[in-house]
């Protein structure tokens, strides 16, 4: 991969104003390589426990988990790849970055897994091992403030996939994903934070903390 999916999407003035560390970790991973993290999340879930139920029909593909736990740790894999959404014969496979996130849970490990690509209307998160829902998702990078140097990934659709068709939800009715990943100097740490929230309702999934991260020889290649 020449290009990641953030840079195929994104303006390069735009990137440009990432943190130097964020740059790379948003940049394109080598091929035969993997960019890996571990750290500790300082909350996973939500303690509407009434939105538990939902959260376990989406944990069957890996999407979200009926959990509210605080000190998690999880380590997260990001690899190169290619994603072909839908059964039409010659659609051509989107430029890719699939990530694996293992949280520790205290009933067990459990692993979260999206697919980043860039697409005509931008770039696109396709959750859970079968991509069932997508986020359409804008990218904001402050140049000045406390946030500056951050990346910050706001949703601005959100369609669900069956039957061979996709569903646009309506903006009413949308939930809306925001993500933050910023770079930590003094801590030497990349710090990320994820809410999921809903008109009305508001939060319903929400995950927060810190991890270290590098790109090294993908010595696992082809077991996943």
């Amino acid at each position: 991969m020449t290009r990641s999916p953030y840079e195929l999407s994104t303006p390069p003035e735009v990137l440009a104003r990432l943190h130097p560390r964020l740059q790379a970790y948003f940049g394109p991973i080598p091929a035969g390589h993997v960019g890996r993290g571990e750290g500790t999340f300082d909350v996973v879930g939500t303690p509407r426990r009434w939105l538990w139920p939902l959260l376990a029909w989406f944990a069957r593909d890996a999407v979200m988990f009926p959990v509210w736990e605080r000190d998690v740790p999880f380590t997260v894999e990001n690899r190169p790849a290619r994603v072909q959404r839908g059964a039409r014969s010659g659609q051509e496979a989107r430029v890719a970055v699939r990530a694996h996130r293992t949280f520790r849970f205290r009933s067990g490990s459990r692993t979260m897994v999206d697919a980043i690509t860039a697409e005509p209307a931008g770039l696109v998160d396709h959750l859970g091992r079968r991509g069932r829902v997508s986020a359409l998702l804008r990218t904001e990078v402050d140049g000045t403030g406390p946030d500056a140097g951050a990346l910050r990934l706001v949703s601005t659709r959100v369609t669900f996939r069956a039957l061979g068709r996709e569903v646009r939800l309506p903006a009413a009715l949308s939930p809306r994903v925001t993500l933050v990943e910023r770079f930590d100097d003094d801590a030497d740490l990349q710090r990320v934070s994820l809410v999921l929230s809903a008109p009305v309702i508001g939060t319903l999934y929400r995950y927060e903390g810190a991890f270290r991260y590098e790109i090294a020889p993908d010595r696992d290649r082809g077991t996943r």
